[in-house]
């Protein structure tokens, strides 16, 4: 094992190539990043948000409002589906997991049946979500099947953390970190961003688009002094110089789910609007809707504010369409990031904010750094005085390569360094300097038995192996616990233990074989120095 193999050195030799490579981008600036050729490595270490400084937010999603808004949508849709087949209903009455309808006339029962069917729609399994049940003569049992139900909140949190990520990404956002923490809350780290209320105002809109018919049959009055025909409700008006609020239909003609793309665009007059395009599904619902309605005005709603409420000239069959308003171009391009992202699919609540200024942020590098070079300069000094100038100095070198590795795998695949990460790497080069230990000292045993130099070298690498693999495999085994189940700062320190097992077996073992067997072969010792 002590012999000098020459897969060794080439492997050593590509490690140090990658090191440097992947490394050396980060002592450029920005600029000077930008203007490297495309074939070299550019990519550098991102900084955290207690290092760089920005925003901080906890958000939890609402998912007793995504509940309730899907039931109610479900009696909407009941109501529609039935009416359409002509269908006469006595009543539809809610429960906590769908709605039992009932049937004027039984005789019906087999239209109703197939109406409501239509209704039911699978997932990417082909698993439909809800059922359509009979009970008794008169009764139809419409419901979210009890695995709907159970991955409802799970799979709100998961839609909630891509709809955030794209809408911070379009924005300009970098290096921004989302993740999940416990059942229903999500975690929003932004360095470099100094507003949190900025930040929540983009994050926190649920960007939820419909197009529904504007109540012209009933009084606005009335429903404003709180006669609303149950079939109707009254939201307010986003429409500058328009009305208070409307009056419109429940029933949603297309949503936002079937807008395939929006961009900020001009009208006639050159003012800016926004055009938008709905997908096959939405260009043949909004096209039935306008031609059965000429003459109607209906309303345009995000968020539950009437944006526009224009009237239906003629039937829009092509599937494109145009907002306005008094839209300004940066209003516009948020409103277009907004519907590009896609909605929420619940609200979110902030439960904490939180700002960490850029002077925290390098105070916490620059203390950062000094704790490092500290616990370098102390592992140092105690290799030095443990085991000589030559193998003490042989594992300072496999410690700077381990450095080196480090930091070049974290540029490579754009992980982001926090303060808890240079603690793991500070406890990265405890570990690896711990391999050299342990080596040393088996050799340092096997010579005082009476073995020869290479003897006692050779069992020093053999018979340590074992305990460095075990050592590194547990302290592998509780990084990946604490990057699984952790969150944000935990995760940080797991990332760079987990990077540094890897390369502190790499560096560790494999320049003290090839250095000692090189000292070996060229110097040939009668001693192990070490032993005395």
């Amino acid at each position: 094992m002590i012999h000098l193999s020459r897969w060794k050195v080439i492997l050593l030799a590509l490690s140090l190539l990658f090191g440097l490579a992947f490394a050396y981008p980060n002592m450029l600036t920005p600029a000077q990043r930008e203007a490297l050729p495309g074939w070299v490595p550019s990519s550098g270490l991102n900084l955290g948000l207690d290092l760089q400084g920005g925003s901080y937010l906890l958000l939890e999603v609402d998912v007793p409002a995504m509940r309730e808004k899907r039931l109610s949508n479900m009696v909407e849709d009941t109501r529609m589906v039935l009416e359409e087949a002509n269908v006469a209903v006595t009543g539809v009455v809610r429960n906590d997991q769908g709605l039992v309808a009932t049937i004027s006339n039984p005789a019906q029962m087999d239209a109703a049946l197939a109406a409501m069917r239509t209704l039911i729609s699978g997932n990417a399994s082909g698993v439909a979500d809800r059922t359509v049940q009979r009970q008794g003569n008169d009764r139809i049992v419409y419901a979210y099947t009890d695995a709907a139900m159970n991955s409802m909140a799970s799979d709100a949190v998961s839609q909630s953390i891509e709809v955030v990520r794209r809408r911070l990404d379009s924005s300009g956002t970098k290096e921004i970190s989302i993740t999940r923490q416990g059942a229903d809350r999500i975690v929003v780290q932004a360095p470099g961003e100094s507003d949190p209320a900025e930040l929540e105002r983009l994050v926190g809109q649920t960007a939820q688009l419909t197009f529904q018919m504007v109540d012209t049959e009933n009084s606005i009055a009335e429903a404003a002094a709180g006669a609303i025909p149950p079939d109707s409700e009254l939201l307010p008006s986003a429409e500058a110089g328009g009305p208070a609020a409307y009056l419109v239909k429940r029933r949603v003609l297309v949503s936002g789910e079937n807008l395939t793309r929006a961009s900020v665009g001009q009208n006639e007059n050159r003012q800016i609007a926004i055009d938008f395009r709905f997908d096959a599904q939405g260009s043949r619902r909004f096209g039935e809707a306008t031609a059965a309605n000429i003459g109607k005005p209906f309303a345009i709603i995000l968020d539950g504010r009437v944006i526009s409420a224009p009237t239906i000239q003629s039937a829009i069959t092509g599937g494109t369409g145009q907002i306005t308003g008094s839209y300004t171009i940066e209003s516009a391009s948020e409103f277009v990031n907004l519907l590009n992202g896609g909605a929420l699919p619940a609200p979110l609540k902030v439960e904490e904010r939180r700002t960490v200024t850029a002077e925290l942020g390098a105070d916490a590098v620059a203390k950062g750094g000094i704790s490092t070079l500290v616990g370098f300069i102390i592992i140092v000094v105690f290799m030095l005085a443990a085991y000589g100038f030559l193998f003490g100095g042989i594992s300072v070198v496999g410690l700077l390569l381990n450095g080196l590795l480090i930091i070049a795998a974290m540029s490579l695949v754009g992980a982001t360094l926090t303060l808890p990460g240079i603690a793991g790497l500070v406890l990265t080069f405890a570990v690896a300097v711990d391999a050299n230990v342990l080596i040393y000292e088996r050799m340092r045993d096997e010579a005082r038995a009476g073995r020869s130099v290479v003897a006692s070298m050779d069992a020093g690498f053999n018979k340590a192996m074992g305990t460095i693999i075990d050592a590194n495999l547990t302290t592998l085994v509780a990084a990946l616990i604490m990057f699984i189940f952790g969150a944000g700062p935990v995760r940080g320190f797991a990332w760079t233990l987990t990077i540094g097992v890897f390369t502190s077996m790499l560096s560790a073992v494999l320049v003290s074989q090839v250095a000692l067997a090189w000292w070996l072969k060229t110097a040939k010792p009668k001693k192990l120095p070490i032993a005395e």
